[in-house]
């Protein structure tokens, strides 16, 4: 027995419920391995006329199935918002709306059953500086409540308002009348206030994927959208209301719920001790009576499909095997009929993967074996035509793996290995080709350089001897230059000695005027006289040239 969850139903009922487990439950050997922890406590008497004693009797008597440790599921149960267009089960709005609660009660439950962690939706109606004021309008997840008329207005302060986008100031992003979700930060009972969050860190662990922010209208839950249809027609009745919804025609609603509450479908509890699940077989429970039913229901559509198939109404075919894969997705019959009605088309990839599921479904299936290694053979013929011949033979040796004595996969096989080493060989050759190729290219390339470089060098050749041709012809050019300057020089130092004698003799004859000299001077010519002979004629001459 789960000894936690007796303990919370024994704080709340009271010692009177204690009195009655110890009556009903004395020849229990699980309670009894409890009970002295349990009496350990100290529980308030809470008189609550004669129900109340009726009820406490009900929880003794049932007491070993109501805390039996089977209904405690260790799975945790994620909520999942749902549209109209995917209903699992029926959404209806709050059963208070059919009911005639009063606005206080309605208001004060509110409160009291509101936890942190919630989600709220509400309308924006004022926006200050330390956040914005939301008028709460309805439960967005966990709680759902009628609460648009209950006049509750919740804080946003602005710490809990996250930046968006390029917005310095956060508030700058919301406006007057924006429809928010946020999640229940704090609530003050006492004082009827509520503190709400944009910071996904506010939501309790099951509602962490809801997104909170502005939402459109298109966005509201759907019981929120029909409470309003409830509420604009006063002839709608909870009834109609619940006939009406998709989820309540879905199959399989039960089970999801079952699931998301953590009950297992196949040993459902019973307070009966008559139905306890321990009493029946699993194959006596409806999930696998409901099983058996969709497969011969898929089987009778596949016998339809395959009249179809014989009589070549190919569609009608088609149509009646994927009704049969949508009852029973894991029929063998139908997806073996749909394969070879792929395969009959031409679509072998197709044929191949029904082949494939129904061969994981029922490995010992004939037919499903037989049709995949023929499939398989007819699409590596397929690769071998397009030349893909590894890939072919990789479709022959699956069909060989699945049947080792199928003459088709092995004759095709050793033929594919013939093609690959012919094709190796092949390859090989011009490989030998191309490299005999690169070699007399690249000797023929040999060549053509030492050509070149031949040329070249004999282009040098020719022209040192030009250069060294020229040269000499330059050296004799110089040379007879060279002479004819010598010639130059010679008869110009005549000249010049020439000019010297007769500047001489100019001089001795007469002085030359200051102004004169300076107009024009020549260089004295040399002295030819015979003065030199007798030194004394010469002072002769120079004191007679004084004297004048």
């Amino acid at each position: 027995m789960d000894k936690d969850l007796l303990r919370q139903t024994l704080s709340y009922h009271g010692q009177s419920l204690f009195a009655h487990l110890k009556c009903e439950q004395s020849e229990n050997p699980d309670f009894k391995a409890i009970e002295p922890d349990l009496s350990k406590a100290s529980y308030q008497r809470n008189d609550g006329g004669e129900d109340k004693a009726l009820v406490e009797q009900f929880i003794a008597r049932k007491a070993d199935i109501l805390f039996a440790q089977s209904w405690k599921s260790n799975a945790p149960v994620e909520y999942v918002l749902e549209d109209e267009a995917e209903e699992p089960y029926a959404i209806m709005p709050p059963l208070e709306q059919f009911m005639e609660v009063s606005f206080e009660e309605r208001r004060n439950l509110l409160y009291r059953d509101m936890e942190r962690g919630d989600i709220v939706i509400g309308r924006i109606n004022s926006i200050r500086d330390f956040g914005f004021f939301v008028t709460l309008i309805c439960m967005g997840g966990g709680l759902e409540r009628d609460i648009e008329d209950l006049e509750l207005t919740a804080l946003c302060p602005l710490r809990d308002v996250p930046s968006n986008g390029n917005h310095d100031d956060p508030l700058s992003y919301y406006q007057m009348n924006d429809l928010i979700r946020a999640g229940v930060k704090d609530i003050d009972r006492y004082h009827e206030k509520i503190t709400i969050s944009l910071q996904p860190s506010s939501l309790a662990t099951n509602l962490v994927s809801q997104k909170l922010g502005v939402l459109s209208k298109d966005d509201l839950p759907l019981h929120y959208s029909r409470s309003l249809r409830v509420a604009n027609d006063n002839t709608e009745t909870y009834e109609r209301v619940l006939e009406g919804t998709l989820g309540y025609s879905n199959p399989l609603n039960v089970e999801y719920l079952l699931g998301k509450i953590g009950i297992s479908d196949t040993q459902p509890p019973s307070l009966m001790r008559g139905l306890q699940s321990k009493h029946f077989l699993e194959e006596d429970f409806a999930t696998t009576i409901r099983k058996k039913q969709s497969a011969s229901w898929a089987l009778k559509c596949v016998r339809i499909g395959v009249d179809h198939f014989k009589s070549g109404r190919y569609v009608e075919a088609m149509n009646e095997y994927n009704k049969a894969l949508e009852i029973d997705t894991n029929n063998v019959e139908a997806l073996v009929a749909r394969g070879a009605l792929y395969a009959n088309k031409g679509s072998l990839l197709k044929a191949i993967t029904d082949f494939e599921l129904a061969l994981e479904s029922c490995p010992t299936h004939r037919n499903a074996k037989k049709y995949l290694c023929q499939t398989l053979v007819e699409r590596g013929g397929q690769l071998e035509e397009e030349e893909k011949l590894v890939t072919a033979e990789g479709f022959y040796r699956k069909a060989l793996a699945l049947d080792d004595s199928f003459p088709d996969a092995k004759e095709a096989l050793r033929k594919i290995e013939l093609l690959i080493q012919k094709s190796l060989k092949l390859r090989e050759e011009m490989a030998a080709r191309e490299a005999e190729k690169a070699k007399n290219v690249e000797t023929s390339a040999e060549k053509l350089r030492k050509i070149l470089k031949e040329e070249k060098r004999m282009k040098r050749k020719r022209k040192r001897s030009s250069s060294s041709s020229t040269s000499s012809s330059s050296s004799s050019d110089r040379s007879s230059s060279s002479h004819r300057k010598s010639k130059k020089k010679k008869r110009k130092h005549r000249r010049s000695s020439r000019g010297g004698k007769r500047q001489q003799r100019v001089s001795s004859r007469g002085n030359w005027s200051a102004a004169d000299d300076e107009e024009e001077w020549y260089p004295a010519p040399p002295n030819t006289s015979a003065s030199f002979l007798d030194p004394k004629s010469s002072s002769f001459h120079q004191r007679s040239r004084q004297q004048r």
